[in-house]
């Protein structure tokens, strides 16, 4: 695992504005791989979750904030694969915080195979208190933590 401090990016398709980003870098393993030699679709989400672990427990712990490793679930995925991805020296992901509501929040994800785009995503998670089984709101410090990567 590699964490790349953060970079600022225009947001895919727009030349608008600037989206800051998370920056990190995964190796491949054998075991990502499909019959056809290419990253299996459902791997894709594998990897979309490490970079998210990476920003979220252990940036977050980083900065102080313990509480997403408390408790935090996946509601909706949503992925689009843009290209095949073979075996090599690894894939880049890039995420940012598209928005913030009281009891979720939603990350967005750009995976890059060398210099090009091979997939986009984007995943819904809520804060969950595990002891009391139901969903929660986010804390002001998760709030706090997921701001300055907001789009």
């Amino acid at each position: 695992m590699s964490v790349t401090p953060p970079s600022v990016r225009p947001p895919s398709g727009s030349n608008l504005s600037s989206v800051p980003r998370f920056t990190y870098h995964c190796p491949l393993r054998w075991s990502d791989l499909d019959a056809y030699g290419h990253v299996n679709n459902a791997r894709f989400l594998t990897l979309y979750e490490e970079a998210r672990v990476a920003l979220m427990f252990v940036g977050a712990g980083r900065a102080g904030v313990k509480s997403f490793n408390r408790g935090t679930v996946i509601s909706r995925h949503e992925v689009d694969y843009l290209r095949p991805v073979d075996y090599g020296d690894g894939v880049r992901i890039e995420l940012w915080i598209e928005e913030i509501r009281p009891s979720r929040f939603t990350v967005g994800y750009e995976l890059f195979d060398g210099g090009s785009v091979a997939g986009r995503a984007r995943t819904t998670c809520v804060p969950y208190d595990l002891t009391g089984g139901r969903p929660r709101r986010l804390t002001d410090a998760e709030r706090e933590f997921l701001e300055p990567w907001r789009d």
